[in-house]
C-alpha cells in the first residue's frame, strides 16, 4: 500500500494500488515488459491450461496483481481485436495465421501443415499412393 500527502490536516492517507490494470507491452515474450503507469518488467504471462502465447510490443494486456500487497504482477490476457465473430464463436490467431471454429464451420487461415508437411504435399502423396495401388 502506498501513502499519498493530504492537504487536509497535514496527513498521510493511504493509497491502495488497483487489483488489476491494463498497460501496453513493451519488451515481449514470456516474461514480459509493460508500462502501468511505470514501466515493470519481468512480468510472467498465463493462460489456460494447454495454451501458450506471447504477447508482441504494443500489444494492450490485463494485468492481474497478486499477493498480499498486490506485488506480484502477472498478464493474464491481451485486448481482444477485431475478429468479426458472432456470439459463440471462437479464434485462436498468431502472426499471419488463424483457426475460426464458426457455426458450421472451421475456417483455417495461412499455410497448413500436418507433422510439418504442407496440406497440399499431403494430398499429393495420398492421391500418388492410391494411384500406384490400382489395378490397370
Amino acid at each position: 500500500m502506498r501513502e499519498m500527502w493530504s492537504g487536509q490536516q497535514g496527513r498521510l492517507l493511504p493509497v491502495e494500488e488497483p487489483g488489476a490494470e491494463l498497460g501496453e507491452v513493451t519488451l515481449g515474450g514470456d516474461p514480459a515488459g509493460v508500462v502501468l503507469g511505470g514501466e515493470r518488467r519481468s512480468i510472467p504471462v498465463y493462460g489456460p491450461g494447454g495454451y501458450a502465447w506471447r504477447p508482441s510490443v504494443g500489444d494492450q494486456v490485463l494485468v492481474l496483481k497478486a499477493g498480499a500487497e498486490r506485488e506480484s504482477p502477472c498478464i493474464v490476457g491481451r485486448v481482444q481485436g477485431d475478429l468479426n465473430l458472432g456470439p459463440g464463436e471462437t479464434a485462436v490467431s498468431g502472426g499471419d495465421s488463424a483457426v475460426y471454429l464458426k457455426t458450421g464451420q472451421l475456417d483455417l487461415r495461412g499455410n497448413v501443415t500436418i507433422n510439418g508437411v504442407g496440406l497440399v504435399d499431403l494430398i499429393a502423396a495420398v492421391v500418388a499412393e492410391i494411384l500406384s495401388n490400382l489395378e490397370v
